[in-house]
């Protein structure tokens, strides 16, 4: 099922071998790293340059699906000042930076792929 291997970050083609090499440490400021193609299949992730462009719009959908109901919930319900409403905000963006860098191009690739059966 695509959504358990988008979910695992597994190749589109193959499902069986990882997109990402490393998952990247937030504490060392390192980002993760991608293989430049599958190590079973040898299916290429990155297009061609600049193809991780709209990974950034995909990233931006996945903050903001983390972001409105946070704060929502934290002023409305909770009673929360803005300020800490908005610096929870903050804390979230970077302790999900690294997972929403690694989804939101394994998103991407997934959006722009082609499986054996549909080529």
């Amino acid at each position: 099922m695509k959504l358990i291997s988008i979910i695992r970050g597994k190749c589109p083609q193959c499902e069986k071998s990882n997109i990402f090499e490393s998952r990247g440490n937030l504490l060392l400021f390192k980002i993760p790293q991608m293989h430049a193609n599958c190590e079973r299949c040898h299916y290429k992730f990155e297009k061609e340059p600049g193809f991780f462009f709209g990974a950034m719009f995909v990233s931006y959908a996945i903050a903001a699906a983390q972001f409105i109901p946070f704060f929502l919930i934290s002023y409305f319900l909770l009673g929360a000042s803005p300020l800490f409403s908005f610096l929870g905000v903050i804390v979230i963006a970077i302790l999900s930076s690294t997972m929403n860098f690694r989804l939101s191009r394994i998103i991407w690739i997934y959006l722009f792929s082609k499986t054996k059966k549909e080529v």
